[in-house]
């Protein structure tokens, strides 16, 4: 049907006859000569209608934009001064002899290239549309770049690629899942995968020794704009491989990856920081080291003043005080430190104390703040001088429990940084070790597992149930640009350690059994040490293209109510579906009908 495609006529084919097939992107009537942008997948090329063609004139002069069309021409050189340098077919242009037209077009709901913002609902609905613009075909490049290039190296390491079921077994994950009824299992439920997490660790102790798969997933939780509740990730488990070696190999993957796809060399080797060192200097675990930006600890400082606000968290021992420079940051105006101070308090911050300092060798005189007079001034100076600050800088302060000084300042670090034009550098790539193993859940008083249940700690089973809060797990993430895009573990490869984490987590033997007895069965059986890693495809692409949405990298994404607007899904099922399945619907609380029954 077609010779080349549009995007692919150039210079070389000059003189040829080709056949061309496309969308009518654009469509010119210039004193009886018509134009016509078509495009495809791969770009646009100029096709020229010539009114001494009378019967093809004509029929070019009835289609309008979206129409699809078949064209047959020789390929020539454009006319001087029409060259257009920005487009890859700008040089030449196709004269039309021959045009079918496939198939026409009603006019789209939108542009397809606009400056007009459109709707993201709209977008999603006419998804198939929106897919048309060169920005979401350039994302779908990448996407598919990507998912090859990795494929290609995982092949060259001797990765078996092997597929796990979709329709598996609820497990304890911290996010909810998707449940499916079974018709012919009544009363019984399979669950959609979180990640196949215990099939590649099978499959380690089934001998596969390096496994991979592109695979999608499920999480039936609360959405943000990097996340869906279906998602793509790239698995990765292998046996007889420590932290580092691990470690080593993926980060070799990511720099191929980046390189091969969009041409950026993010360096030799990626720095590697504790957990520990992450919350200290930046209150979190996913740091943007673009920005220079750093928490300084003050709680000695503020021990003895006066100001209950610094003083009680200074001396409570789960409560933290900081102190971050913003290098420059006394020109902000009243409005904008409101803001700021609004901002913190979507973090559950209760203000944001600041100080100016117009005058650095000038004492207390040389500084702006309600906040001064409640302390010393050498308790200040103790302040500036930690925090390296000179005149013409500001420093905010955050004073409460140490989980909302670390998460408001750190999201206030961040916001700054980047409105303020402070960050450094397009690619910051970072290891994050040594995490915890467990955090205490003060409100059901128990503990939950920073990763998951199957993350090996670095100490002993007995030093394990000695101190569960102070162990640290073999685990190990990779943040670029303040976004995890990766994260893995060493895992546990016996029954004992094992039974002793469910154990800690409030995990029962029975209940341990009954949910997870095959892993604990497969364990006696000769499971070598193992461990994996899973990359966030979507959340790479998104990255890689430069978008704000892992939505604008995905085919067919849900909205953030996990709604797809294109096939109005979820939707109701039958009653005969039902009552196959033995399901009975609960009415909504307040129904009419429930009222009287």
């Amino acid at each position: 049907m077609r010779t080349h495609k549009c995007g692919e006529v150039t210079k070389k084919q000059l003189g040829e006859t080709v056949a061309l097939c496309g969308w009518v992107h654009r469509r010119r009537d210039h004193g009886g000569v018509i134009f016509i942008d078509l495009r495809d997948r791969e770009g646009l090329v100029q096709v020229v209608f010539n009114p001494d063609a009378a019967e093809t004139f004509a029929i070019a002069e009835s289609v309008r934009s979206e129409y699809v069309l078949r064209v047959e021409g020789v390929v020539r050189d454009r006319l001087e001064g029409t060259v257009n340098a920005n487009m890859k077919t700008g040089e030449i242009e196709v004269l039309v002899s021959h045009i079918d037209v496939l198939n026409e077009s009603e006019t789209p709901p939108f542009p397809i290239e606009s400056d007009i913002e459109v709707n993201e609902e709209m977008r999603l609905r006419y998804r198939y549309i929106d897919l048309r613009r060169s920005e979401m075909q350039k994302n779908m490049r990448v996407r598919r770049d990507v998912t090859r290039n990795l494929r290609n190296f995982l092949d060259d390491e001797d990765f078996f690629e092997i597929e796990t079921p979709i329709l598996t077994k609820a497990t304890p994950e911290g996010a909810r899942d998707y449940i499916v009824p079974s018709r012919t299992h009544e009363n019984a439920f399979f669950a959609l995968p979180q990640s196949p997490q215990l099939y590649k660790q099978l499959l380690m102790i089934a001998g596969m020794d390096k496994y991979y798969q592109i695979v999608r997933c499920f999480r039936d939780e609360d959405l943000r704009a990097d996340r869906q509740p279906e998602f793509t990730q790239i698995d990765i488990e292998t046996s007889f491989m420590n932290e580092d070696k691990i470690m080593d190999t993926m980060e070799r993957m990511i720099r191929k990856l980046f390189s091969d796809v969009i041409d950026v060399d993010l360096g030799d080797k990626f720095p590697v920081m504790t957990y520990a060192e992450a919350m200290r200097l930046y209150g979190s675990d996913k740091p943007d080291l673009r920005i220079p930006l750093q928490f300084v600890d003050i709680a000695e400082d503020m021990k003895d003043v006066d100001f209950k606000v610094f003083s009680g968290p200074a001396n409570d021992p789960n409560g933290r005080v900081v102190a971050l420079r913003i290098p420059g940051g006394s020109n902000l105006s009243r409005k904008e430190i409101d803001g700021l101070t609004k901002f913190v308090s979507i973090y559950g911050a209760r203000g944001l104390a600041y100080i100016k300092v117009n005058d650095r060798d000038a004492g207390l005189e040389g500084l702006q703040s309600p906040i001064v007079k409640f302390a010393p001034a050498e308790v200040w100076e103790s302040v500036l001088t930690k925090t390296g600050t000179e005149t013409g800088d500001l420093i905010f302060f955050g004073a409460d429990k140490t989980n909302i000084v670390n998460e408001a300042i750190g999201a206030l670090r961040v916001k700054v940084g980047h409105d303020r034009g402070l960050a450094k550098g397009d690619w910051k790539p970072l290891w994050l070790i040594d995490f915890p193993m467990f955090d205490w859940d003060d409100k059901n008083q128990r503990w939950n597992a920073i990763h998951h249940p199957f993350t090996a700690p670095s100490c002993s089973t007995e030093e394990l149930q000695a101190n569960p809060g102070k162990a640290l797990s073999r685990a190990y993430d990779l943040i670029l640009n303040g976004c995890e895009v990766g994260g893995g573990s060493i895992r546990i490869n016996k029954t004992d350690m094992q039974s002793k984490v469910f154990e800690i987590l409030g995990i029962g033997e029975e209940e341990a059994r009954d949910k997870f007895g095959f892993l604990l069965d497969a364990l006696k059986y000769g499971c070598p040490p193992h461990g994996g890693v899973a990359f966030g495809l979507d959340r790479l692409v998104m990255l890689m293209t430069g978008s704000a949405s892992i939505r604008d990298v995905i085919a067919f994404p849900k909205t953030q109510t996990a709604a797809c607007p294109l096939m109005d899904s979820p939707a109701a099922v039958s009653d005969v579906q039902l009552r196959e399945l033995g399901i009975k619907l609960r009415q909504p609380a307040g129904n009419k009908e429930e009222k009287e029954s």
